[in-house]
């Protein structure tokens, strides 16, 4: 078989496609960037370059002759909030938005720190009051006075922090309009404390606020209907009562034990039936107190429970006819002999 004229010269040597690979390898190469390539200044060529981020002007500059090299860079470190008491404060992102105000809390503000002069001070101060809002102020100056008084009766902070959201709804729904505002705090507080199962008196809590224990009694009935909280200990635990109470008194332990079996056994008996728990306590209390002899008067107990001696003797008259019931229930030494005529 003969092959067709000019075969022979279509045929190629090996090696013949080695320039075009080179030359699409070449320029596959000079798509890609370039790693090595460091930027320096074009005046001082210093090498290696001394360069200064600049993120407060967003600016590239040279360190030794002051070149701006780039504009615009994007501050690329880690945001932070700061807690120090220092005048350079290098948080940019602000605090945290406090769900206890109103509105989205992301106005834009007049740095104080801009330039540390007094104008940019002054400028930050009026702009804060012109762009505050009226509600704000109120709700912030209660929010102060709601923690200074549950400071000022050892209350924890939780405590505080749940009046005051109690507060906030009940300004956000308008609740109790003509109401003063101490008595919507104290009950605000007076349900916070049921809520968390915290014992506080009606008393304890007028003595705080100065207000009319019947003036909170009408406010905590009105906001426990209109809220619906949850107050899962309505009933104060005459426990948390007696431990307090014996505290405050500086009676030991085993006085504070012995008044809470002698409280438990006297309301499974039905001894103390209809009486309050402040009374109960105050009673189980003074008859206790004697047994270990460690006795209270009754007006030592009456001036710490915040209840009268008469109540606290009517009590203790109760105590006193089933005294050899309650007292098998203690370990004191002295026998029922020692206690004090009603």
């Amino acid at each position: 078989m003969q092959m067709p004229a000019g075969t022979a010269n279509n045929k190629l040597p090996a090696g013949a496609n080695a320039p075009a690979a080179a030359s699409t390898a070449t320029a596959a190469q000079r798509s890609q960037p370039d790693l090595s390539i460091r930027l320096i200044c074009r005046d001082c060529r210093r090498d290696p370059p001394n360069l200064v981020e600049c993120f407060a002007e967003g600016d590239l500059v040279c360190g030794d002759c002051g070149l701006v090299l780039g504009d615009r860079i994007v501050d690329t470190r880690s945001e932070w909030r700061t807690f120090s008491n220092e005048d350079e404060d290098p948080s940019r992102v602000g605090g945290s938005a406090n769900p206890l105000l109103n509105g989205t809390q992301l106005d834009t503000i007049i740095s104080k720190l801009d330039g540390g002069s007094g104008t940019a001070r002054s400028l930050s101060k009026t702009h804060g009051r012109a762009s505050a809002i009226k509600g704000e102020r109120h709700l912030v100056q209660t929010y102060k006075e709601i923690a200074a008084m549950c400071e000022a009766i050892g209350l924890p902070r939780l405590i505080g922090d749940a009046a005051k959201h109690l507060y906030k709804q009940v300004d956000e729904r308008k609740l109790l309009r003509g109401k003063s505002n101490d008595a919507l705090i104290a009950a605000c507080i007076f349900i916070a404390c049921r809520q968390e199962g915290v014992s506080r008196t009606f008393k304890e809590i007028c003595a705080l606020t100065k207000v009319p224990k019947k003036e909170i009694g009408r406010c905590f009935k009105a906001l426990a209907r209109e809220l619906d909280t949850n107050m899962h200990s309505q009933d104060m635990s005459g426990a948390d009562l007696m431990y307090r109470f014996c505290s405050n008194l500086r009676l030991p332990a085993e006085v504070k034990k012995a008044a809470v079996a002698v409280g438990e056994r006297a309301k499974d008996l039905g001894t103390l039936a209809g009486k309050s728990p402040v009374s109960i306590a105050a009673a189980c209390i003074y008859m206790v107190a004697s047994l270990y002899g460690q006795a209270r008067t009754a007006k030592e107990i009456a001036h710490v429970a915040g209840v009268s001696e008469v109540t606290i003797k009517n009590a203790y008259k109760a105590l006193h006819a089933a005294r050899i019931e309650l007292v098998k229930y203690t370990d004191a030494a002295a026998s029922v002999d020692a206690l004090p005529s009603p």
